[in-house]
């Protein structure tokens, strides 16, 4: 009787994973964007999704017009950094940048300039919109974009509330030319019920192409961590693959 409930315990203990080894969308680049704002946050949640089974990571700082203006300058200084820190900490976990870049006016900018876009990997950039409205043009930018030789992600779509009522949106973005990324933390509620339903939709009618933690402070990384919150993304993403940049 004693080892059968012991036996019970250890099961219901078992350390569990994310579903996924790659996290292409965090903010844990130190003090550069409304993520990480020092080294030690940085380690701390780079230690965090190791242990959850993250092998990979693309650190994704924002690029928004009068905001956060970073470069691949700032960027890669910054990754630099971390990437020194994560080493003399001994962590064995791959770091590597792009950004998320916000589809304004300085985005296009940079289009008709053709400076140099860091990518999730090849021609893959990461692309967000305002959560008040959609973004202008949104067809011509794509189209901008993929004439550039890119091919954009749109970070979570679940996110953008004016898109709750009228799920058509989702294989619009994807008629585009989009890739969806949807945030594993939306499945939760922690942005709100019908952001949660949102985002089921999307992966139970198999438009999500990749997934993100879209990790920025300590406090998501213990929501991560949270073993109710890792069964639940079990449940909706373990019959999925997503994130095999190598397909790509």
């Amino acid at each position: 009787m004693f080892n059968f409930f012991k036996k019970k315990k250890t099961a219901d203990t078992a350390p569990l994973y994310l579903p996924f080894e790659t996290d292409i969308h965090s903010h844990i680049l130190p003090g550069i964007d409304d993520g990480s704002p020092d080294i030690a946050t940085s380690l701390e949640l780079l230690k965090g999704i190791s242990a959850l089974g993250i092998r990979h990571t693309v650190a994704t700082p924002h690029v928004i017009a009068d905001i956060y203006r970073n470069t691949p300058q700032t960027i890669n200084a910054a990754l630099e950094t971390l990437r020194t820190a994560s080493r003399e900490a001994g962590l064995s976990i791959d770091i590597n940048a792009a950004a998320e870049y916000m589809l304004d006016d300085y985005f296009l900018k940079l289009l008709h300039e053709e400076a140099p876009l860091l990518t999730i990997h090849n021609k893959i950039i990461l692309t967000e919109q305002s959560y008040a409205s959609s973004s202008n043009n949104l067809n011509e930018i794509a189209f901008a974009i993929m004439t550039r030789g890119y091919r954009p992600i749109m970070a979570h779509p679940e996110r953008y509330f004016y898109y709750h009522n009228s799920y058509e949106s989702y294989g619009h973005l994807k008629d585009m030319g989009f890739f969806l990324q949807v945030n594993v933390l939306s499945l939760t509620g922690y942005y709100g019920k019908s952001v949660a339903k949102a985002a089921k939709y999307i992966l139970e009618n198999d438009m999500a192409d990749f997934v993100g933690t879209d990790m920025h402070h300590p406090r998501h990384l213990a929501l991560l961590q949270k073993r109710e919150n890792l069964e639940l993304f079990r449940k909706h993403l373990d019959k999925r693959t997503f994130n095999v940049l190598s397909d790509y």
